[in-house]
């Protein structure tokens, strides 16, 4: 069955609209653990689970493209962000953890766009690992479960964010040393090549 070419760029251009609206619904709610925050939380699982959709769609029906290369790690970048600005402007997660693990992303995505005209950098394995990690550690702490099940769910939710931000650094630096030893191994192989004549 053939399915248009641009549905997976489309589902993860809504991914990117959803960013707004989860932040909105989150901050609306201003910490009451109410019905808003918990479709907050809703929405950013639903959106988050979507990059997986739109990868097996895009894989499975041979329509990779350049933009959606592009695109799904800005898609991902977007919820993830609004999840960490949006829990450290309510006080529950400390700025710097935000200000690092956005240090990281807005870098490697601003890098992303420059060397776009050149070459997409796909999302590496420990970046995907990454995604995965903080999107298990915001969703634990986006949706209030400690009013159903107890405070002991806050020691989860900490261990699984420290998780999220130690993969948050080593695949930032990952994704530098690759970078680095690629324009290298690129200078080295234009070197090489003789050199016609003009």
């Amino acid at each position: 069955m053939a399915i248009p070419r641009q549905l997976p760029n489309a589902i993860t251009i809504v991914r990117i609209f959803c960013a707004p609206i989860f932040l909105w619904m989150l901050l609306a709610d201003a910490g009451a653990d109410g019905p808003l925050r918990w479709w907050a939380g809703v929405l950013f699982i639903v959106a988050i689970a979507t990059d997986g959709i739109d990868g097996y769609l895009a894989r499975r029906y041979e329509i990779v493209t350049d933009l959606g290369k592009l695109l799904d790690p800005i898609a991902d970048k977007a919820l993830t962000g609004c999840a960490f600005v949006g829990l450290s402007i309510l006080g529950e997660l400390p700025w710097w953890v935000t200000v690092l693990v956005l240090v990281r992303e807005v870098g490697i995505t601003v890098h992303r766009l420059v060397v776009a005209s050149n070459h997409v950098v796909a999302a590496a394995w420990m970046g995907k690992l990454k995604t995965v990690a903080q999107a298990v550690a915001l969703s634990l702490a986006l949706l209030p479960l400690w009013t159903l099940v107890g405070d002991w769910i806050h020691v989860v939710n900490t261990v699984a964010m420290w998780i999220a931000v130690a993969l948050t650094v080593a695949s930032g630096i990952d994704y530098v040393v690759t970078e680095v030893r690629g324009s290298r191994a690129a200078r080295a192989a234009a070197s090489e090549r003789p050199s016609g004549d003009a």
